[in-house]
């Protein structure tokens, strides 16, 4: 029997991904989508956690074992005959990313999502537009919490395959969220304002309790109960690759929330466990929960102080 309770669901498509950087010689074609990176990062703080993808066929089985062994569920993780899963090309130049889309798992549907699964959180990350307001109703019902990235409704696709951010705005969906966590350039197709600020306050009137803004090398901001904090990153020992530092940070943030844990602490370590994932290209560079802690401690400290 299925086991359909869990503190921690992460709704959105993995990936296949190719990554280009400048530091390595050949391009590294690796697990990705943020259901690896946000699963594994709660996984690693001790969260009970479940995924709800769909890929293709070509989906190589060495990836669902590389999850398996860290524990995720994959009960609900649907392959889709004759479709292909997903896949990007990631190419950085110094601090700016490519983002090429090669093929698309078809999206998510109401019919995909298990009626009796149970669960504290869900994160809800499309990276394509995979997940309909339907689906985002669907899953509301089922969490006492819900958490959007909306990275995937702020992009279009060119027509050579490039993305690029768009507006984006369903009021419907932020209305219905507790947390919500982007990028600077993200928040900013939502809201319209360079004033950063004034965009997390402007989400916070629709009703989310928690606004979350990563800013790469700047840190992290942080807007809840009326209240403004900056997260600084933790220096990790080496910077290698940047992909999926803000689902690292998503996971972790979450797996700690729910055990009770305050908004700024979860930020600490939402910092710390990214730190670790950035110095190994793809998901291989999770810290322990141990390691992940000691970092956020000295990261809480020095918030504190501030």
């Amino acid at each position: 029997m299925k086991n359909t309770e869990f503190d921690l669901c992460v709704a959105g498509h993995f990936a296949i991904d190719t990554i280009k950087l400048s530091s390595i010689k050949k391009p590294v074609l690796t697990l990705g989508g943020p259901p690896t990176y946000a699963s594994v990062a709660a996984r690693k703080l001790g969260a009970n956690v479940t995924v709800i993808s769909k890929v293709g066929e070509d989906f190589p089985q060495e990836f669902l074992k590389q999850l398996e062994k860290q524990g995720v569920d994959l009960s609900f993780v649907h392959v889709v005959e004759k479709a292909k899963t997903t896949s990007f090309v990631l190419e950085y130049l110094n601090e700016d990313r490519i983002l090429k889309i090669k093929a698309l798992t078809p999206k998510i549907l109401s019919k995909d999502l298990p009626v009796s699964l149970r669960v504290k959180a869900v994160h809800v990350s499309p990276i394509a537009n995979e997940v309909s307001l339907e689906v985002f109703k669907k899953l509301r019902s089922l969490c006492q919490i819900l958490s959007l990235d909306p990275q995937g409704y702020v992009r279009k696709i060119l027509k050579n395959g490039t993305l690029e951010l768009k507006k984006w705005k369903d009021v419907e969906i932020l209305q219905q969220t507790d947390i919500f966590k982007s990028n600077r350039k993200e928040i900013q197709k939502i809201v319209e304002t360079k004033d950063l600020r004034s965009a997390m306050r402007t989400l916070a009137d629709y009703g989310i309790k928690i606004v979350i803004v990563t800013l790469g090398f700047k840190g992290t901001s942080l807007f809840f109960e009326n209240g403004f904090y900056h997260i600084p990153p933790y220096p990790s020992r080496k910077f290698v690759d940047p992909t999926g530092a803000g689902d690292v940070f998503a996971g972790a943030f979450l797996a700690e929330y729910i055990s009770g844990k305050t908004p700024v602490w979860c930020a600490c370590v939402g910092n710390a466990a990214a730190s670790f994932v950035v110095e190994k290209v793809g998901p291989k560079g999770f810290g322990s929960k141990k390691g992940i802690y000691k970092r956020a401690k000295q990261l809480y400290e020095i918030v504190m102080k501030e």
